[in-house]
């Protein structure tokens, strides 16, 4: 146990840069985050031409050698979802037929997630199909960050790593060392990630009872747990039209709050988001940078970016070293 250990340091210390059979390859859907991960682990990005046609058609042409090597491709399924998932599918394939020796699919955010069971009669179960697009295309493993349902790791038959940007959120929030603390779910399904959040945090933990009366429409209906006077830190895996958030935040402060902070690892941010988090009475929003931020988004003050670019990095080398990635939980 302790040679590996000792043997895994020793490949370590050489870097990645000097690792003939490493290869990093980034599409458009986040290449900052890319370019951060390739500056962790000490390469540089790999060269392709990602081009399109008239019609919208995506060309993609790899412009190095991949044969024999282990690939690792970064590309979040987000906005425009469809265009970025098939660019993902286009540079899996070339990567397959280019004889890479084996092929992870790096997607910060995985789209269509929110879609992962039949929760009404005559729906598609889109989590699924994607996971099976992907496979098919030629992915041998995939790295997910904070998955809207733990489950959809269960939708591959290849090896999937599931990471949790809660390690970057918590070390930030323990920063800031706020007052008289308490965890808010802002839904039933986010317990489990909300009381991890409050374990770590030391704090206790409350919910928020929500009903959903249509497609990305909310209401909430009342607070579980007691907040009067205290600090309340809202915990989600992603904000998208922040409907919820907002409604949420408002909850919180009617039932005595002093202050209401928030985050999320995927800042979606989809239509009327920017304005709702602009006018709303939260203090402030923190949010990873999985999903590039639009421009409105980076000028409002109230929106705080954190990098998981060292999480990924580390979770990359060590599926490419073949050592453990369970300390990154932590």
């Amino acid at each position: 146990m302790k040679e590996a250990k000792l043997a895994s340091e020793r490949k370590r210390s050489r870097g990645l840069g000097e690792d003939k059979s490493f290869k990093l390859f980034s599409g458009s859907a986040n290449r900052p985050l890319a370019e951060e991960i390739a500056g962790f682990v000490g390469v540089k990005l790999g060269e392709s031409k990602l081009q399109r046609f008239a019609d919208g058609e995506v060309y993609f042409q790899l412009l190095e050698n991949v044969r024999g090597t282990d690939v690792f491709l970064v590309q979040p399924t987000c906005f425009p979802v469809d265009q970025h998932l098939l660019e993902l599918l286009i540079m899996i394939d070339a990567l397959k037929r280019a004889s890479a020796a084996r092929i992870t699919a790096v997607v910060p955010y995985y789209g269509y997630a929110r879609q992962d069971r039949k929760d009404r009669p005559r729906v598609a179960i889109s989590a699924k199909l994607i996971a099976d697009l992907l496979t098919t295309a030629g992915a041998n493993r995939a790295l997910f960050v904070d998955l809207h349902a733990a489950q959809i790791q269960g939708f591959f038959n290849i090896p999937v790593d599931h990471l949790f940007a809660s390690p970057v959120l918590v070390s930030h929030f323990r920063e800031l060392n706020l007052p008289n603390l308490t965890v808010v779910s802002p839904d039933a399904g986010g317990v489990e990630r909300a009381r991890f959040f409050a374990t770590k945090m030391g704090a206790p933990l409350a919910i928020v009872d929500k009903r959903r009366t249509d497609m990305n429409v909310s209401e909430v209906m009342h607070v579980i747990g007691d907040v009067k006077g205290r600090t309340c830190l809202v915990i989600d895996d992603m904000v998208d039209t922040a409907g919820t958030l907002v409604k949420t935040v408002d909850a919180l402060l009617a039932n005595g709050a002093t202050a209401v902070h928030a985050c999320a690892t995927h800042a979606v941010l989809s239509g009327p988001a920017i304005d709702r988090i602009a006018n709303s009475r939260m203090e402030q929003l923190v949010v990873t940078n999985t999903v590039p931020l639009r421009e409105a988004a980076q000028k409002l003050s109230k929106i705080k970016v954190l990098s998981i670019a060292g999480l990924l990095g580390a979770a990359i080398e060590s599926i490419h070293m073949e050592t453990s990635v369970s300390s990154l939980f932590n």
